[in-house]
């Protein structure tokens, strides 16, 4: 019981400390994302999959894996924060990775919706891709393997928990009964062996 509710514990500040991370990142991200900036000039926003993508390939390696690298990492830890607030272990890991990235897709999308009230901030649709694909690899690179080894780890420590301390016990308590048995069967035949022979009782004859 003891191993039980330490783990149920554990578990418990495991899902808060994610849920803390969840929304410090989420902050961050809003401060990114969402504050004005004042700018001399902003470009169109990029409905056309892909355009935003190749213009940055346009700029060169450095400008374009500096833009494309951006893009992949401003939801990438959500890839990971988001089934740590969860905190479940046996969960089918497509379920897991399918509920994950929809949910960094519907937040990137809010983003994007919110931006377009925002001074200075572009709408750019290739932002949703690249965010999601973030969200994607983080969940692919970290959380099957991490899931994995917590559970081994609890199976670890499942068997010891399990026959840790039973299985001697009834063999100490098996034995203290039969030395038990056996002191209490040797007392009664020497008690039975110090009576001696039964005593009988004169007969006594019968008056004229």
């Amino acid at each position: 019981m003891q191993r039980q509710g330490s783990g149920g514990s554990a578990a418990i500040c495991f899902r808060v400390a994610g849920g803390v991370l969840v929304l410090a990142h989420l902050a961050l991200v809003g401060w990114l994302t969402l504050r004005p900036l004042d700018v001399m000039w902003v470009t169109a926003a990029n409905l056309e999959p892909l355009a935003g993508i190749k213009a940055d390939l346009a700029l060169g390696p450095v400008q374009a894996a500096r833009r494309i690298g951006e893009g992949l990492l401003l939801l990438a830890p959500l890839g990971i924060l988001l089934p740590m607030a969860g905190g479940r272990l046996a969960v089918s890991p497509l379920a897991s990775l399918a509920r994950t990235v929809a949910a960094g897709a519907l937040l990137s999308l809010g983003i994007e919706l919110l931006q377009t009230g925002v001074p200075g901030q572009v709408v750019d649709v290739d932002s949703l891709l690249l965010n999601t694909a973030g969200v994607t690899l983080a969940h692919l690179a970290v959380v099957p393997a991490g899931r994995a080894r917590l559970r081994r780890r609890r199976a670890r420590r499942s068997p010891d928990a399990g026959s840790g301390k039973r299985p001697g016990g009834l063999r100490r308590d098996g034995a203290a009964r039969g030395a038990m048995g056996s002191r209490t069967v040797g007392g009664a035949q020497t008690a039975k062996g110090s009576q001696g022979p039964t005593p009988t009782i004169p007969r006594v004859g019968i008056a004229p």
